[in-house]
Parts: C-alpha cells; structure tokens; sequence
C-alpha cells in the first residue's frame, strides 16, 4: 500500500525513535574522520546520549568508544494511571585502530551537544631494525 508523501520515507519514525534496540537508528554514532598535519580528528553524532554514558578506552592500539543508554519515559493521567509507559536500554560500540604508538595521555576528547570529537596525533610507524650479518673470524 502507498503511504502519501507527507509521511515521508517511514510512517511509524516518531512513534518507534527508540536511540537502541528494537530498531536500528543510522544517525547514532555516525564518525567523521578528517586527516590533518597534526593527526586525526573523529566526529562522532551521538544524539540523545550524555556525557557520563560516554566511555573511550585506548588498548592494544585500538581506539574503543562505547555509548549507554537507559532512559524510561512516563506519562500519568490526573489519577496517576498510565497512559504511557516506555523504557528503552542499550549500548553502541565502534573501534578504530591508532597504533600501538599512540598513548592515552596524547588523545584529546571533548563532547559536547550530543557530538564528541577526539583529536589522535599522528605517529611515526617505526620500521623493524634490520640486524646486520654479524661474522665470526675463523682463524688457521
């Protein structure tokens, strides 16, 4: 069945916006990856999710930014009976990998209005030392 235009691509967006779970939202932790003379620079969307559910974690060189959470909305009428009762959880992960190089202390992160941008300074790949032969004299 054709839905008219003024719906737009999805009938049902405003009455399902859950940020997790049941369906999947392609604006939550969309990243911008911008290359500077400097090092990285990641923008990450992260609409809905506050500063405290936020967790970055540098280990083994990847860079690991997991989003939480937990919100529950409810409506009482004048009796304090439900006329709406929703609750929603969840979590989103993304890793990228930085080096084994980059320290914890070199990222920089700030979020702020549901964007959190992370500045990663560029690193020298160190290139494996190639021993040289090494010869034992032999005398007679």
């Amino acid at each position: 069945m054709l839905m008219p235009s003024i719906f737009g691509e999805r009938l049902f967006d405003d009455f399902f916006d859950y940020p997790f779970g049941g369906y999947t939202r392609t604006d939550l932790m969309k990243t911008d990856i911008k290359d500077t003379d400097q090092g990285y620079e990641l923008t990450m969307n992260m609409p809905g999710v506050k500063k405290e559910d936020v967790k970055a974690e540098l280990k083994d060189g990847y860079l690991t930014v997991t989003a939480s959470v937990n919100n529950s909305n409810d409506e009482k009428n004048q009796e304090g009976k439900y006329i709406r009762k929703e609750r929603y959880s969840g979590s989103c992960t993304r890793s990228f990998y930085v080096g084994e190089d980059v320290t914890q202390d070199e990222i920089k992160a700030k979020f702020e209005d549901g964007t959190l941008k992370l500045t990663i300074p560029k690193k020298e790949e160190k290139k494996p030392e190639v021993e040289a032969n090494k010869y034992i004299a032999i005398e007679g």
